[in-house]
């Protein structure tokens, strides 16, 4: 097996512009997670869509918790998610037998039309359908894109190469909550900006499909083996490639005698991948972090912002998450996973217990926080923010995309990104409901996850760092103390 000495390579200007190019699906994901709260929050949307809540929205005594709680409000937010579910398995089987790049080139078409009808949405149907594209768009670039990074990257920098996923991600989270503060301003078709501007980021993802190659892998396991070793060679950046190459041929060997990948992921081998895959999609939602990234404008409002404040609080929100994106890049391949991830656990739980008691103790259902407590939890959301960047976001995606031995990679990571829209939509949908019930008590229940996430990460998820993604088997699930039960 290959190894970080024989896996020669240089960091080319083409191989960079690859990997950019390829990451702004992050940011077609990131810019949609950003606009729908900032959307949500904006009068002249509700005015058109959803009258009702904004009449609940204008009303003075108001229960704080409860004045946006809607279920057809919700579903503009879930839909997406939900369509993204079903979308990711096509995904799967475009990326095995179409390759990578074309199912990337597709991510951004569905994305496009999306935000096409979104922006001219005249009723709600119409809305939501928009909405449905965006999600089909976004399961076939969440499926594609971090597979593609993790193949394309050389083993030295596979974290760190992968992380621009969730990098992008958060930038486009910052560049919607700037939009959002923008158009907020703009009456009455702001938010018709607001959506249709996600067609940006879409068309800089189709025209750099045209850009990138595909990967190695992919060609050579569609049995394209010169043009395979011929994008080794240029992703790599040199000519001596002969060693990483073999490695692909034979895990490609290996795939082909699998006839039924998504029926191979019910064996004993495959369990502790997929495992640990459906795992961290499911923490990473009860983290809480989408519930705040969705509702920041509306979750700063509940506190009293007025709407102007609660988007520039969702602003710097934004700006924390980006920056601390870029902690994650540059620790991922020195530190490893598991420390990263239990750092996190122990930080976010510290700010999600500290909110919780702010708000139970001081936020009643009518009234508004004191402006020197909504700073310090303005505050405290930014320290929880910062620990996910580093951490339980992009890892969420490195992890699963380097884990699973070829020839179930795109079928074990399409239920990964399966099981992320499914847990995405199911807190998308409840988030307000939830909110307006347990009111503060919510984030006493995230809490609770985030302990359990730590235990997890301590008895039941191996390090993967510096191991080759085809060898993870023998180096990584025959070694592991409970997984290895299953070999």
């Amino acid at each position: 097996m290959a190894n970080a000495e024989t896996n020669n390579s240089k960091i080319t200007i083409y191989v960079l512009s690859c990997w950019i190019f390829a990451a702004f699906g992050g940011l077609m994901f990131g810019y949609d997670i950003g606009i729908s709260g900032g959307v949500s929050g904006m009068d002249d949307f509700l005015l058109k869509f959803f009258p009702h809540v904004y009449e609940r929205k204008l009303h003075a005594k108001e229960n704080n918790y409860c004045k946006y709680d809607d279920q057809l409000l919700q579903l503009f937010t879930s839909s997406l998610y939900l369509s993204a579910l079903v979308a990711s398995f096509f995904a799967s089987k475009a990326a095995t037998k179409l390759g990578r790049r074309p199912t990337i080139f597709m991510a951004a078409l569905f994305f496009i039309g999306g935000a096409a009808l979104s922006a001219a949405a005249d009723n709600r149907w119409m809305l939501i359908f928009g909405r449905i594209l965006f999600g089909i768009g976004v399961g076939f670039g969440n499926e594609t894109v971090p597979l593609f990074l993790t193949e394309v990257a050389p083993i030295q920098h596979r974290g760190a190469v992968n992380i621009l996923f969730q990098l992008f991600v958060t930038i486009g989270i910052f560049i919607a909550n700037l939009v959002n503060y923008g158009t907020s301003m703009i009456h009455p078709n702001g938010w018709r900006m607001s959506l249709g501007f996600a067609a940006v980021p879409a068309m800089v993802l189709l025209i750099g499909s045209f850009v990138i190659t595909d990967t190695p892998t992919s060609l050579i396991e569609r049995g394209k083996e010169v043009q395979g070793k011929a994008a080794l060679k240029k992703i790599r950046g040199v000519s001596d490639v002969e060693a990483e190459y073999q490695e692909i041929v034979a895990a490609c060997e290996q795939a082909k005698q699998v006839k039924h990948p998504f029926r191979n992921l019910a064996k004993a081998a495959s369990i502790p991948p997929l495992a640990i895959a459906i795992l961290l999609q499911i923490f990473q939602q009860f983290t809480g972090i989408n519930a705040i990234m969705f509702y920041a404008p509306v979750l700063f409002q509940t506190m009293g912002f007025k709407t102007d404040g609660s988007l520039l609080s969702s602003v710097i929100t934004g700006l924390v998450n980006v920056g601390s994106t870029f902690v994650s890049i540059y620790l991922v391949d020195k530190v490893g996973r598991r420390k990263l991830l239990l750092q996190a656990c122990c930080q976010m739980l510290i700010s999600q217990v500290a909110i919780g008691a702010i708000l139970v103790t001081n936020l009643r259902e009518t009234g508004t926080l004191d402006k020197k407590l909504a700073a310090v939890v303005v505050l405290l959301v930014c320290t929880y923010v910062m620990s996910f960047a580093w951490s339980w976001g992009p890892l969420g995606w490195l992890i699963p995309s380097e884990t699973f031995p070829l020839e179930t990679r795109t079928a074990g990571f399409a239920f990964a990104v399966s099981t992320n829209m499914l847990f995405t939509s199911l807190i998308a949908q409840a988030f307000l409901t939830m909110l307006c019930t347990m009111q503060a008590y919510i984030f006493f229940f995230f809490s609770g996850w985030i302990v359990v996430m730590g235990f997890f990460v301590i008895f039941l998820l191996p390090e993967t760092k510096g191991i080759p993604i085809d060898s993870m088997v023998e180096s990584v699930w025959m070694k592991h103390p409970v997984w290895k039960k299953l070999f």
